[in-house]
């Protein structure tokens, strides 16, 4: 019995990693699936652990399973930004690996996650051989690169009213809603939102707190309803 329990908790993880990965999965071939499937792995971390701290050296390609990572850098005084949300599904963490650098960010979890992690060596030696996978990351890393001057233009130059509710509507674009609808599907500490808006902590406090009392959002501890998402835009937009 114990064997057979064994031989399903493998194919459970196969199956897990297959629907984490599956845009790259279809571009692999039989013996490249084979491939990942010896060296690939489902790693749990539990909410506030390190996935990888800011210079170490990169080992794996990341993809988030279920949960939630953030990505962010210290920055003056210690202060960490979050410079992204793991996408779910999504690679994370394989920019300094391909570069050849030290990791320039950490990565955390932000609730519990499970993560599926794929030795660089193993990709590496895909892309050499398999173009569908070459042009797969180099999409990715464009993306990365478009999103990344996008943000620095917004956190730089918009007002903090826009700052929030441009935070507010990508968490909702990245991470969905609860069965109402309107609520994220994320609970944020003001800290964090702060962090991911580039503000302080009391000025997220006080937007919040004017966001509610305009009816833009509506807030119930770590909750945030949102309540106007056409305002919510217009505000984003106009910053």
């Amino acid at each position: 019995m114990p064997s057979i329990m064994v031989a399903v908790g493998k194919e459970t993880e196969k199956e897990q990693i297959r629907q984490a990965i599956k845009e790259l999965w279809e571009l692999l071939t039989e013996e490249e699936q084979l491939l990942m499937m010896r060296h690939a792995s489902l790693e749990r971390f539990k909410k506030n652990e390190f996935i990888y701290h800011e210079n170490d050296i990169p080992e794996y390609l990341f993809c988030l399973s279920k949960g939630k990572v953030k990505i962010f850098k210290k920055g003056i005084g210690g202060r960490p930004q979050i410079v992204r949300m793991a996408k779910p599904e999504g690679f994370f963490g394989y920019r300094a690996g391909f570069a050849g650098d030290q990791y320039t960010t950490s990565a955390s979890a932000f609730d519990a996650a499970t993560v599926c992690q794929i030795p660089l060596t193993v990709i590496k030696n895909i892309i050499k051989e398999n173009n569908d996978v070459a042009i797969y990351f180099i999409k990715q890393l464009a993306n990365l690169l478009g999103n990344a001057d996008e943000q620095t233009v917004n956190l730089t130059q918009k007002h903090i009213r826009g700052r929030l509710a441009e935070a507010l509507l990508r968490l909702r674009d990245k991470y969905g809603t609860e069965d109402d609808g309107r609520t994220l599907s994320i609970s944020l500490s003001r800290e964090d939102l702060a962090n991911l808006s580039n503000m302080t902590t009391s000025n997220a406090i006080r937007t919040l707190s004017a966001f509610a009392t305009e009816e833009l959002i509506a807030i119930d501890g770590k909750h945030i309803k949102l309540l106007d998402e056409a305002r919510l835009h217009k505000t984003s937009k106009n910053g």
